[in-house]
C-alpha cells in the first residue's frame, strides 16, 4: 500500500496555517486571505477530476483548448458542516470535441480515476496521535 504525506504548520496567528505538500510545495490555509481546508478538498477534487478528463481526452485525440471545472459543495448550516453533495461543472472549450467523448471521460474519472473522488465517496478511517514538546 503507498502512502503520502502532507503538513500544516500554525502561522501564530489567527486560524491562519501553511500547508507543505509531500513535493515541498507550500499554501496558504485558513484565515481572511487564505482558502479554507473545506474549500482545498473541493480544489482537489476540481484539479483531480480536471486532470484526468484533460488526460483521458487526449487520449481520445479530442482537439481541446481549455478545461474550466467549476465545482460547488453542498453543506447543511449545522456544524461541522460536511460536504453532503458536490456539483461539478465543466467548460470545455475546441473544435469539433465530441461531447460523448466528454461525457465518458467524466464517467471513467468519477468511478474510476479520480482519487479525491474515491476517497469522498467512501469512508476514509481517521487515526490521531500526538506529541507534547515542553518549552
Amino acid at each position: 500500500m503507498g502512502t503520502t504525506k502532507v503538513s500544516a504548520r500554525w502561522t501564530g496567528e489567527d486560524i491562519n496555517y501553511i500547508g507543505t505538500d509531500a513535493k515541498g510545495n507550500q499554501i496558504k490555509m485558513g484565515g481572511d486571505d487564505a482558502p479554507s481546508p473545506s474549500q482545498l478538498v473541493l480544489l482537489g477534487l476540481a484539479g483531480c477530476m480536471g486532470m484526468d478528463v484533460v488526460s483521458i481526452l487526449q487520449k481520445m485525440k479530442q482537439p481541446i483548448k481549455d478545461v474550466q471545472v467549476e465545482v460547488i459543495g453542498h453543506q447543511p448550516e449545522n456544524y461541522p458542516r460536511p460536504f453532503t453533495m458536490a456539483e461539478i461543472a465543466f467548460t470545455i472549450t475546441g473544435d469539433n470535441v465530441d461531447p460523448k467523448s466528454v461525457e465518458r471521460a467524466m464517467q471513467l474519472s468519477a468511478e474510476k480515476y479520480c482519487v479525491v473522488g474515491q476517497t469522498l465517496q467512501n469512508h476514509v478511517e481517521i487515526k490521531t496521535s500526538f506529541v507534547v514538546v515542553q518549552g
